[in-house]
């Protein structure tokens, strides 16, 4: 199966592989790493931009958007932050997490699948409510 292209500016790129760096050099022992991995393989398929260029509809790092998850047919508001800020109560997802690694980077109309306990989830993503390029906030 083809996997769709997506885009991700130099900054976040940059402080992703700083992220990827430090926790991968961590010895947490039973912890896998896969997440890390992952990570790392989207960025390296990514088309990299410069954050003025990069398209308004497009998830970045901090970017606040709604999600319908297909099989409720639920719209749920969702950001995509660094670890440090994910708080899933609020709707902050990290990164790191499989549902953050599968959203960065996609644009709105896309649809994102990735294995869960249960089988599999599907989420289509509905609309940007903030993206940091788009409103100006380019070195956040």
């Amino acid at each position: 199966m083809k996997r769709k292209k997506i885009f991700i500016t130099q900054f976040d790129k940059e402080r992703i592989e700083e992220l990827i760096a430090i926790r991968d050099g961590r010895r947490d022992g039973a912890r896998d790493r896969n997440d890390l991995q992952e990570l790392h393989q989207e960025l390296q398929r990514a088309e990299v931009m410069e954050p003025q260029a990069i398209p308004a509809n497009v998830i970045t790092m901090n970017s606040k958007m709604v999600l319908r998850d297909l099989d409720s047919g639920e719209d749920e508001t969702y950001s995509l932050v660094f670890p440090e800020d994910a708080d899933i109560d609020n709707g902050a997802i990290s990164v790191l997490a499989p549902i953050g690694t599968a959203l960065l980077g996609y644009r709105v109309g896309d649809t994102i699948k990735w294995p869960v306990p249960s089988g599999v989830r599907a989420l289509r993503i509905e609309k940007i409510l903030y993206q940091p390029e788009a409103s100006g906030d380019l070195n956040r």
